[in-house]
Parts: structure tokens; sequence; C-alpha cells
């Protein structure tokens, strides 16, 4: 477990830096999304570690945390209106196509999180 918070002591650092240089970047819309690519059990009903069939898998290797920062205030603001929306890995897709205004058939602005169009996963 020490190391599981030091860990997330060392991302949290990191992240702050990150974000201190993108403010220091004048005249372009900078952002910064951080997701983790999964949980981690720390003992809960004796399991520990993360890795197990999504099926078996508890909450806690399911479900994991999105960092979202913009100098854009308006991007923040939809963003916060979105802050305890149920995402997903497959909402980033659409989200960086939308972001990096990609003009494809493919984009969903409804799987979007930083778009006013967004809606939830039910």
């Amino acid at each position: 477990m020490n190391t599981y918070d030091n860990t997330l002591l060392y991302t949290d650092f990191l992240l702050s830096r990150i974000i201190e240089s993108l403010k220091a970047i004048p005249n372009y819309t900078t952002a910064l999304l951080y997701v983790s690519d999964h949980g981690e059990s720390l003992g809960e009903n004796g399991i520990y570690l993360h890795g197990m069939p999504y099926f078996l898998a508890p909450r806690e290797q399911t479900h994991v945390p999105a960092i979202f920062w913009s100098n854009d205030n308006a991007l923040n603001q939809i963003a916060n209106n979105h802050k305890n929306s149920k995402l997903s890995h497959g909402d980033l897709f659409d989200t960086l196509l939308g972001f990096f205004g990609v003009q494809t058939k493919d984009y969903q602005a409804d799987d979007d999180f930083l778009s006013p169009n967004f809606r939830e996963d039910s």
C-alpha cells in the first residue's frame, strides 16, 4: 500500500508540474487530460493488484480517475459540468477527436465529454 500511495503522490507532483508548464505557454489553448489505465485492488475482499477479467474485477479495478485541466475557461466549465458523469475509456476517442477538431464521420459529440452535447452512458 505504501508503494501505491507513493505512486499517487508522485503522479500528483508530475501532473502539477505539467500544468505549470502548460500555464506558461501563451497564445495557445493548452490542456491536460490524464486517465488511469486501470484501478488497483489493495486488499478489498482479499484481492490485491489488478488485471482480473472485467466481469470478475471489483470496482476498485474498473473505476479509474480522470483529470482534466485547460487554460480555456469554457472547456473547464464544460468538463466541470460533467465531473460526476460515468465515463469510459471509450469516451476518450470522441473527446480527443473533438478537442483536436478532427473532421470525421466517426465522431460522436454525445460521447465527447468536452462537448455540451455529451450524454452519460447509462
